[in-house]
């Protein structure tokens, strides 16, 4: 129960604890206090609401944060309630796991309104996502994922033959270009000879053209056999020529494709190496950080433990030192600081734990006329073990630090009130002297009272 919000009834999320013991989600309690003029803690209300006191109002500068329930909420097992995902661990490593859990259902970053499985996106993009499209830059087509490679694939290794500008129509891979290109030799040298003869024939006939004469008549069988013989061999030879130019052209290719393989191989493995050195300095890094964080948790805890263990008092008389009066006051005037707490003291080793609580510009019917004193009976270790209701006579006193005129005054606890019995909460309501002296007076120049701005609480209880 400690671990939730006294309004949203959740898990606390950056918890503050009030003046009243409450603890309450940052968020909740700024949204209280802007939507709520003079807002009442609600958990006072529900608890005991004849003794909703100034400590129940709720403000966000009279809040302040508890790290050490943040810390126990941060070390919480929890486990993700999404079907199918196993993963468990603490609640400070929950939202990183969100942002990647497998199972968790979000929507396609395509716009085309489904909402799948993070596990199953990939497939979805490929074979299920209607405005995930390719259009091949060759033919047009718009098609999808799954069918875009094979369709590139297909057109990308379909080649024409080097014979195609005279008139062959053949296409097909590169290795079926090769075979055809090898068998088809003869049909090649007809297409060039065609395509010779009619560049011959339209040379003639423009040049007789020009001189005014008429068309040639056609070579007869023999001369264009001898002109085909020519021709044949004129382009083997030619071919033969190429051939061999591509061939060398080929084997520095095929060398120099082999050294540039073996660059991106050795580079690829060197960028592995690298990817895995950082992989290893990030997770030094990660870890060295979380040492450093609880090592200054642990530090933290250690100083205010150090603090308490210098300023504890265990035999029912203690002297609260209180600095800057002047601009307390000034706080106390203005509602910015209300009232002070002072530390924590006991009546003995394993008694009462107990504190003060005072109010510089008063409080009830004290308020801008006296300092009101309170006596406060707080939560201790040892409560089960102790009689009850706390009856020790209490009292107060403010010291003249000229040592001339101190202001004593002392109660018994009334056993009824509530301020006196066993507390259920961290502290129980204050009791004392709202009128404990009046404003004039402490800062009349004839006492002492305050002095280089610091003022001397006295409270001594009888233990006896």
């Amino acid at each position: 129960q400690k671990f939730l919000c006294s309004n949203c009834n959740n898990i606390l999320k950056k918890a503050l604890q009030t003046l009243c013991g409450h603890r309450y989600c940052s968020a909740c309690l700024t949204w209280i206090v802007r939507n709520n003029k003079n807002a009442i803690c609600q958990k006072c209300k529900e608890e005991d609401p004849n003794t909703l006191g100034e400590e129940s109002l709720l403000a966000e500068e009279r809040a302040f944060g508890d790290a050490a329930i943040n810390k126990e909420i941060s070390e919480l097992r929890v486990h993700c309630v999404t079907p199918g995902c196993s993963w468990s661990g603490i609640l400070k490593d929950f939202e990183e796991h969100q942002s990647l859990c497998e199972y968790a259902l979000i929507p396609c970053h395509t716009g085309c309104g489904h909402v799948v499985m993070r596990r199953k996106l990939a497939d979805h993009l490929e074979n299920g996502c209607v405005n995930n499209v390719t259009v091949c830059q060759q033919c047009q087509r718009s098609l999808a994922s799954s069918e875009y490679q094979s369709h590139s694939t297909s057109s990308a290794n379909k080649d024409g033959c080097c014979f195609s500008e005279v008139g062959c129509a053949f296409r097909g891979s590169k290795e079926k270009v090769k075979e055809h290109e090898t068998s088809a030799v003869g049909a090649h040298m007809l297409l060039l000879l065609q395509h010779m003869r009619q560049l011959q024939g339209t040379l003639c006939s423009a040049a007789r053209a020009a001189q005014g004469l008429p068309p040639q008549p056609e070579l007869n069988l023999k001369n264009e056999s001898v002109l085909q013989q020519l021709v044949r061999e004129k382009v083997i030879s030619e071919l033969e020529n190429k051939l061999h130019v591509f061939e060398n052209i080929v084997a520095v290719l095929n060398k120099e494709v082999e050294s540039s393989n073996l660059e991106i191989l050795a580079f690829r493995r060197q960028s592995e190496l690298d990817q895995n050195i950082i992989r290893g300095l990030e997770l030094k890094i990660a870890e060295l950080h979380r040492c450093l964080t609880q090592k200054d948790v642990g530090l933290s805890s250690l100083h205010k433990s150090l603090l308490f263990s210098e300023q504890a008092s265990y035999d029912g008389i203690f002297l609260w030192k209180i600095t800057e009066v002047g601009r307390k006051l000034q706080d106390s005037v203005t509602g910015r600081t209300v009232s002070l707490y002072s530390p924590a003291f006991y009546t003995a080793k394993y008694g009462y734990k107990v504190c003060l609580r005072v109010y510089l510009n008063g409080d009830g019917t004290g308020k801008g006329t006296h300092m009101s004193l309170f006596f406060v009976v707080m939560k201790g270790d040892y409560d089960a073990l102790l009689p009850w209701p706390f009856r020790h006579k209490v009292t107060f006193m403010l010291l003249d630090q000229n040592n001339r005129e101190h202001i004593i005054d002392a109660f018994h606890p009334d056993l009824t009130s509530a301020s006196f019995q066993r507390p259920v909460n961290d502290m129980n309501v204050a009791s004392g002297c709202p009128m404990f002296l009046p404003l004039a007076k402490l800062q009349s120049p004839k006492h002492a009272y305050v002095k280089e701005d610091t003022l001397f609480l006295k409270c001594i209880i009888e233990t006896n």
